[in-house]
Formats: structure tokens, C-alpha cells, sequence
């Protein structure tokens, strides 16, 4: 096994091709093809999945590409600093859940890092997903909250995964709606008032149960659900359906396209929400100003 070839697997999986990849490398596809399945012998794992429509990553393959992150990345780095003397740019990620306060916080980050050069990724994506991202490093560190109903789940997971979760403030179940909506009247909301609506939940894929849910309550019963894959999504759903979703409260209007109302379920939970680190790993210089600038939305404050 190469570096080389490391090289050329995260280049498919970035590029999602092999054909594309061969372009960008500058090598016949299949020259590229033959050193990918000389790769995966070598490893004993089947790092991409080929059918008609192109390929796809394996499970394996996931966590085969972020080790071989691992060592192409420091590489690089030293290719750029001895050889191409080209000053590194600054770099962090998080893999979080659909939060509004995150991006806010990000963009306070990526403000106090001021004018230098910096790659920065803000990755929403499934809970699953942000356990993984964190136990490969494929992020600096994942954001998700516990509550009663998912800790036991999620705690045995860390264990596992060797994954360390530090809260960062606890809050209370709220619904948003839109403006005008017909509950905006209310000062708190029961489940019977949200009956006759649409229910927005975020889609987890393959872990789609309970413990891995972003919104509390997912196995209240609701005539109405739709399953959405982005805040964009939700949002416009939202407003056209008369939708709800269950959430923290915490919503910094920065973002927010449309105005979105917050208000409290009265039920007995807690969303404490926090942040994932690898085991023995320590919070990055980006990260302390990140999670900083996430201390500022706790509604405890």
C-alpha cells in the first residue's frame, strides 16, 4: 500500500467517479480502476461499491478513507511546506445537527479568525453519521444533544465508538412553527394542539429509530410526518404546510429566512446538548473558539 494510492481512493470518493477522478489525476480510467481493486486486495476490504449508475463508499470504505486521511493529509503538508513552501491553511470542521445557533457560532469563528487563509467545514448531516465523522476524524468534533429517552443508546455508542461527550447547556422541548401560525396564540403547546399538523423530523437513513432522532418525542403518534433532509427544506415546509418541529428554542434569527415563532412543550424531557470528542483527544485551538462561541446561546445564560 502507497500513499499514492490512498491518494487516488479519496480522490474517487471525493469526486464520486472514477472516471472523473482519472481526469483530475491525470491517468487513464483504467489504470485508475486496476489500482483501486489493487488497494482493496491489499487491505482485504471493498472500499467502493460499483454498479450502472457509478459507485458508491462501504461502510468500511468510510472508515478505511478517514484513516488514509490520516496520512495523505500530513503528507501534503509537508509537501507544501519543504517543497512547495506554500503556508498551510487554517483548518477545521464539525459535524453537527441541524442547529441554527451552530451556524451562527461558526460564523462568529470563522469572523475572530479574521482575513487568513482557511478551510472550514460545516457538515449537517445525520446523527449516525456525526459518530463516525468523529471516531475516524473526519471533523475536529461533532454536535448533538442526550435527552432521557436516547442517552442509554447513544452513551453505550461513545463507549464503543471511544467517543467522549461534554455537555454544554440543557434546555427544555419547544415547537417551531411559523409566524401567524394558528397556534402562535399559545403560550405553551400540548401535543393534542399540534394533532391536525404536519410533523417535520429529520430522515437518520438506515438508523432511523428513536435514539438516533434530532427531535424529541419521535414515537408520539402523528397523523401527518414528512422527512426532510436539510434545514432548507424544513423550513419551506414549514411555512407552506403549516408544519412543526420539536427542537431546542434556540433560534438566532441570522439565518433564518422567514420568520420562525418558538414556544414550549409541556412535557417532561430536556435536550442537553454538547459536543463529541475521540478519546484522548483534545479540542483544537479552532474548537475552543467554536464551542466559546456556542456558550453564548445557552438559554441559561
Amino acid at each position: 500500500m502507497t500513499v499514492q494510492q490512498l491518494r487516488y481512493a479519496i480522490a474517487v470518493a471525493e469526486l464520486g467517479s472514477i472516471t472523473e477522478a482519472a481526469k483530475e489525476l491525470h491517468l487513464s480510467q483504467p489504470s485508475l480502476s486496476t489500482a483501486i481493486r489493487d488497494l482493496e486486495k491489499e487491505v482485504g476490504i471493498k472500499i467502493f461499491n460499483r454498479n450502472r449508475s457509478g459507485i458508491s463508499i462501504t461502510t468500511e470504505g468510510m472508515e478505511f478513507l478517514g484513516y488514509a486521511r490520516q496520512v495523505t493529509e500530513p503528507m501534503q503538508m509537508l509537501v507544501d511546506h519543504y517543497i512547495e513552501q506554500v503556508e498551510p491553511k487554517t483548518q477545521f470542521c464539525v459535524s453537527t445537527q441541524h442547529y441554527t445557533f451552530s451556524r451562527n457560532a461558526f460564523v462568529s469563528m470563522a469572523e475572530h479568525y479574521g482575513q487568513g487563509e482557511y478551510e472550514f467545514i460545516f457538515n449537517e448531516t445525520q446523527t449516525y453519521q456525526i459518530l463516525k465523522d468523529v471516531q475516524n476524524q473526519f471533523c475536529d468534533l461533532g454536535l448533538l444533544y442526550l435527552c432521557y429517552a436516547n442517552r442509554a443508546v447513544l452513551t453505550k455508542a461513545f463507549k464503543d465508538m471511544d467517543l467522549v461527550f461534554t455537555p454544554l447547556f440543557t434546555t427544555k422541548p419547544h415547537v417551531f412553527v411559523r409566524e401567524g401560525h394558528p397556534l402562535c396564540n399559545k403560550k405553551t403547546i400540548r401535543f393534542a394542539d399540534l394533532a391536525p399538523y404536519p410533523r417535520l423530523n429529520y430522515i437518520q437513513g438506515a438508523y432511523e429509530s428513536p435514539s438516533f432522532s434530532e427531535e424529541l418525542f419521535r414515537t408520539a403518534p402523528a397523523s401527518k410526518q414528512l422527512l426532510v433532509s436539510d434545514s432548507a427544506a424544513l423550513e419551506d415546509f414549514m411555512f407552506a404546510l403549516d408544519g412543526y418541529t420539536i427542537c431546542s428554542g434556540i433560534h438566532p434569527e441570522q439565518f433564518s429566512r422567514s420568520r420562525v415563532i418558538s414556544m414550549p412543550l409541556d412535557e417532561p424531557e430536556y435536550m442537553e446538548i454538547g459536543y463529541l470528542l475521540k478519546k484522548g483527544q483534545s479540542l483544537s485551538d479552532m474548537g475552543e473558539i467554536f464551542i466559546n462561541s456556542l456558550k453564548e446561546f445557552d438559554p441559561n445564560r
